[in-house]
């Protein structure tokens, strides 16, 4: 399937979770397709209204009404139930485009799970998603061609930005962007303690310091410019923000920011084993 035809595609979900919410939201948004060429499966009756009253959409409690109707498939259940998913519904995924967003489950043990010459596409989104400033990292299993990577691609874009990488590479991506977004909450409060200490209201505190981590990072992405140079533009000498980066630094600020990641690595890496 090609990334033009996703208006014609029927796409399943198994798994009607905040991800999957987040991602019809952005297909319907995006007319990618119609509310009847999209079904959910979910074993919570709640969720399934929820989503039907919400969006449209087709709901079923069983997982082989979602995959028989399905084009593409996402499976979206928490990794320990992954990977049995797949394998209930493995005899009905002819011509099916798989799609994993569950952490740490290798391409190896989905395209086992499948067993057959299913193309299988993993995806590590974020949770931004859900307000349509979602990150992913996509990577193809051996039976996914380059129009199986461009339709998944699209998908994800519709809440979002995409990149593809090599698989080996998204243990990484899940330490830098799937759990990203904590250290930035932790870095927001942070801030906005600091501004309440400093004589700041709880609330004026924290627009701002979301506010400022917003624009910072479209700064970033805008200009091209290294975040050294963008910090050190706003750095004069002998003022206030030099002060606080004299003191970010003396308490390892940067040490504990780069070990984070590379603990959450070392934890993506054995989940996934």
């Amino acid at each position: 399937m090609s990334g033009n035809d996703t208006m014609n595609m029927n796409v399943g979900f198994i798994g009607a979770g905040k991800m999957a919410e987040a991602l019809i939201s952005g297909i319907l948004k995006n007319g990618m397709c119609t509310p009847e060429r999209i079904i959910a499966a979910d074993v919570s009756r709640e969720r399934l209204e929820y989503m039907k009253t919400t969006f449209g959409i087709r709901t079923t409690d069983t997982n082989h009404e979602a995959a028989q109707m399905a084009d593409v498939l996402f499976i979206a259940v928490k990794p320990h139930l992954a990977v049995e998913a797949v394998r209930e519904v493995a005899h009905e995924l002819a011509g099916v485009l798989v799609v994993s967003i569950a952490a740490g489950v290798t391409l190896e043990i989905l395209e086992e799970a499948v067993g057959k010459d299913i193309a299988v596409v993993r995806v590590m989104p974020n949770t931004p998603a859900l307000v349509g400033c979602g990150m992913a990292a996509l990577a193809a299993g051996t039976h996914a061609d380059d129009g199986a990577i461009q339709t998944v691609r699209r998908i994800m874009e519709a809440v979002g930005e995409a990149v593809v990488v090599a698989e080996d590479k998204m243990d990484a991506v899940t330490a830098v962007s799937g759990s990203g977004p904590a250290y930035i909450y932790l870095v927001i409060e942070a801030m906005a303690d600091g501004g309440v200490r400093a004589g700041l209201p709880r609330d004026v505190a924290l627009r701002l310091a979301a506010k400022t981590a917003m624009g910072a990072a479209h700064m970033v992405l805008e200009t091209g410019e290294h975040p050294g140079r963008l910090k050190d533009n706003v750095t004069s000498p002998g003022g206030t923000t030099i002060e606080a980066m004299a003191t970010l630094e003396k308490n390892g600020v940067r040490g504990a920011f780069i070990e984070a990641v590379e603990k959450a690595y070392l934890r993506a890496k054995e989940m996934g084993s």
